[in-house]
């Protein structure tokens, strides 16, 4: 009954702040993207009561002072919440299909964040670079996730070339990051279970590998840290899903 409470309480929290919030949507973004920060931050808060799920975050050392590149190994919703907090008002590369939510894809519009056409070839990596150095130059770091959907605990998806793109175009620190979310969270909410997720930051990839080795280097290292803290995980919990 855990999961069936927190998407009740999820869906009734995100209804009534997304209402209160419909005049924001009038001004700057700035104060939008604070607000959304209290949205996430009542979410996870609810995830923690209702469900006994809470986190961890690992390295974070390896945060850049400056604004940087965060390519995250994506398993679940719970790191698009939660990356706001981490990460000071980054700029999330996503699909343009969720800007056509009504409502919520109006706040991602008016947020300033990246939405990409996937089927846009060159001219959307474009578009993208362009974005994104808009974003870099208010002060803003960048989220993308390589594989560009959510993947299995356990499994793995071949990297777009969307992160190689930004990487060669962008002067910016290139972060890894490998999360186990999708063991307690996995694509159906009613799946939610308790424990605690872990989020971590690896140390920054080299400055001056070619496209070929940072995409290979890339990879490798987001997977072998999402691989090792997947057989962690799976070592000290009962029935993790996969």
């Amino acid at each position: 009954m855990r999961p069936v409470l927190f998407t009740i309480l999820f869906y009734g929290w995100t209804i009534l702040a997304g209402l209160a919030a419909l005049p924001l949507l009038l001004g700057p973004p700035a104060p939008l993207r604070a607000y959304s920060r209290i949205w996430v931050r009542v979410t996870l808060w609810l995830l923690r009561i209702a469900v006994g799920l809470s986190h961890r975050v690992v390295g974070r050392e390896n945060i850049p002072a400056i604004p940087a590149l965060f390519a995250i190994k994506h398993q679940s919703a719970w790191e698009t919440l939660a990356i706001n907090l981490i990460i000071r008002d980054p700029a999330i590369v996503l699909k343009r299909e969720l800007t056509r939510i009504p409502i919520f894809g109006w706040f991602l519009i008016r947020t300033d964040q990246i939405a990409i056409d996937r089927s846009g070839g060159m001219s959307a990596l474009r578009s993208m670079v362009s974005a994104a150095r808009g974003a870099l130059a208010d002060g803003r770091s960048i989220v993308i996730y390589p594989e560009g959907t959510r993947v299995a605990p356990g499994s793995r998806m071949p990297y777009h070339g969307g992160i190689a793109a930004l990487h060669g175009a962008l002067d910016v620190p290139v972060v890894p990051v490998a999360v186990n979310s999708g063991m307690f969270w996995p694509r159906r909410m009613l799946g939610l279970r308790p424990g605690v997720i872990t989020i971590e930051f690896l140390p920054p990839l080299p400055p001056d590998l070619s496209r070929r080795d940072f995409t290979e280097t890339l990879e490798t290292t987001i997977e072998a840290a999402a691989g090792r803290l997947y057989l962690e995980t799976a070592a000290t919990t009962a029935h993790p899903n996969s």
